[in-house]
């Protein structure tokens, strides 16, 4: 209190003091701010983690050549004004910097650094990788630290799910994590002897893909594809993946020529060249999310309007060819420049074409080859479909109406009113006639009608051929009795409207033609000689449909 009594003494001076005059709300002194500083201090940050491993206390795993020098050189390149122009680059090669301890606690003084969403964050690891199980038991990668231990690798290595986990609460939309590492048993890699001999009993399946994912509007790549040995080079004294990384930085990778090189320019420049320089042992893999809406740039700045792009990273696409107006331009995943105008863009593996579409190209656009994949596929289906509608109960089906068939037809619309949701329609018709149990031994027969119309909003699943889809559904029945016996000549009708749920799947036999089939439930509420009752009341049905 001591203390704040004089600031607050001040403060009052400062209020009432003769600079303030009767127009002046509490005597406010105005303030000069520099348009510079304050430009400065709303302009994104480009931040740079660049750790390389290289000596290793443990003298199993052997020392790298290169390691300290990859993260040397391209944060040289990253610093250059005239190329990364990055405002902050921190390297850690020392010992005591690429302990596991040290390396997360950089990276998360790098969150505390990188506040902004539109700042500009690389981390890039060139060290030993390798795999271990953990203590669940199931196979885990992990970096290989200085500290790590040969024999207690979940214990003392970095593992990938912490690394990518600490990637993952960077504030930044634009990040960047370089794995310039491997976990294959060579190369920038060791296992252990147990590991090795398990794995040798794993057939490939066992490295089809890596086992991290991408966050959302992050990019990870991998100097080599899960299974591949990441290499060194002696003549190029470097990571094979970061030499051409570096080299594509100095403008060698702007491929649509707009002055400045993205992420994915950088990755596709140098994924092709070390392809090429290891003679296809080494393939350089990409895990992206959002890339297009807004591109990492990591060297030069865009001065001008670069040439159309066409581009996909979707593993779905893998393998490939991308052919602009007839000519193979390249094998996905990747992208390609193109010169702005109408376009024919295929994709084709072998003789089978997945996609040809007509497509009109800007000068600055990016393209997504998985949007011509979406487009071409007919977003609603018409079915003619055949089920059976029932009550659930026994007693409603007793004395209202047992199983019945209905034919009928379904129109699904996909991504309407919203992207993954889709609004169904449906109508079914039934007719027939069946006989009513009023005693032991005594029946009553009569004709039915049964009419049902249905709307529903599901969401949408979908995987390759196969949509799956669930939802609310609200549906309106009518159920219509006539009797011609001695005792009784008449009709009875009911009619509700009443909630429900549908759920359902398509599978695409072509581009138009699809199977389908669905089931649904509603609770409705009947009366029946004169009492009210809720019941359940289901159906289901199965056809075919044509897409347009």
């Amino acid at each position: 209190m001591r203390r704040l009594f004089p600031l607050l003494l001040v403060l009052l001076c400062a209020c009432a003091g003769p600079s303030a005059t009767a127009g002046d709300k509490g005597g406010l002194v105005p303030l000069r701010l520099d348009a510079a500083d304050l430009s400065r201090a709303y302009t994104p940050r480009r931040l740079a983690l660049l750790v390389g491993v290289s000596s290793f206390d443990d003298p199993q795993w052997r020392a790298l050549r290169f390691s300290s020098k990859d993260a040397s050189d391209l944060a040289a390149a990253l610093k250059d004004p005239t190329r990364g122009h990055f405002d902050q680059v921190r390297v850690l090669t020392r010992p005591e910097e690429t302990t596991r301890d040290a390396i997360l606690a950089a990276l998360r003084q790098l969150r505390r650094e990188a506040t902004r969403p539109d700042d500009v964050v690389m981390v890039y690891l060139s060290a030993h990788g390798t795999l271990a199980r953990d203590g669940r038991g199931e196979l885990t990668r992990y970096l290989v630290t200085r500290d790590a231990s040969y024999r207690a690798i979940p214990q003392t290595a970095l593992s990938m799910d912490a690394l990518k986990a600490e990637f993952e609460q960077l504030p930044s939309r634009r990040r960047l994590l370089v794995l310039a590492t491997c976990h294959s048993g060579s190369g920038k890699s060791l296992l252990p002897r147990e590991l090795e001999v398990e794995l040798a009993g794993i057939k490939s399946g066992f490295y089809a893909r890596p086992l991290e994912e991408s966050s959302r509007a992050s990019m990870v790549f991998a100097a080599s594809d899960w299974g591949e040995t990441a290499r060194e080079d002696e003549g190029l004294r470097n990571d094979i993946y970061t030499y051409f990384l570096i080299e594509g930085l100095g403008g060698a990778a702007d491929r649509n020529a707009d002055g400045a090189v993205t992420a994915t320019e950088a990755h596709d420049y140098s994924r092709r060249r070390t392809f090429a320089f290891t003679e296809g042992r080494q393939r350089p893999s990409a895990e992206i999310m959002e890339v297009g809406a807004d591109p990492v740039i990591l060297a030069g700045r865009i001065d001008r309007t670069g040439q159309p792009e066409l581009f996909s990273y979707n593993p779905r696409l893998d393998g490939f060819l991308l052919k602009v107006d007839g000519e193979p331009r390249l094998e996905l995943p990747g992208g390609a420049a193109v010169g702005p105008g109408r376009r024919t863009v295929e994709l084709t593996k072998g003789d089978a074409v997945l996609v040809r579409r007509e497509v009109d190209v800007a000068r600055g656009e990016r393209l997504p080859l998985e949007r011509l994949l979406s487009d071409a596929i007919p977003r609603r289906a018409l079915s003619l479909v055949g089920g059976m509608m029932s009550f659930a109960d026994g007693r409603s089906r007793r004395e209202l109406l047992p199983a019945a068939p209905q034919v009928g037809v379904v129109l699904r619309l996909e991504d309407l009113p919203l992207q993954n949701l889709g609004l169904m329609v449906d109508m079914g018709l039934g007719r027939g006639r069946e006989k009513l149990q009023v005693a032991p031994g005594s029946e009553v027969p009569f004709g039915y009608t049964t009419l049902t119309l249905g709307a529903a909003v599901p969401y949408l699943w979908r995987w390759e051929r196969l949509t799956l889809f669930a939802g609310p559904r609200v549906a309106a029945l009518y159920l219509g009795r006539s009797f011609d016996v001695e005792a009784y000549s008449g009709g009875q009708r009911y009619f509700t409207v009443s909630p429900g749920v549908v759920g359902g799947l398509a599978w695409r036999l072509g581009e138009r033609l699809e199977l389908t089939a669905q089931g649904h439930g509603m609770l409705t509420y009947v009366v029946v000689d004169g009492q009210g009752q809720a019941v359940g009341f289901i159906g289901g049905n199965a056809g075919v449909g044509y897409r347009f």
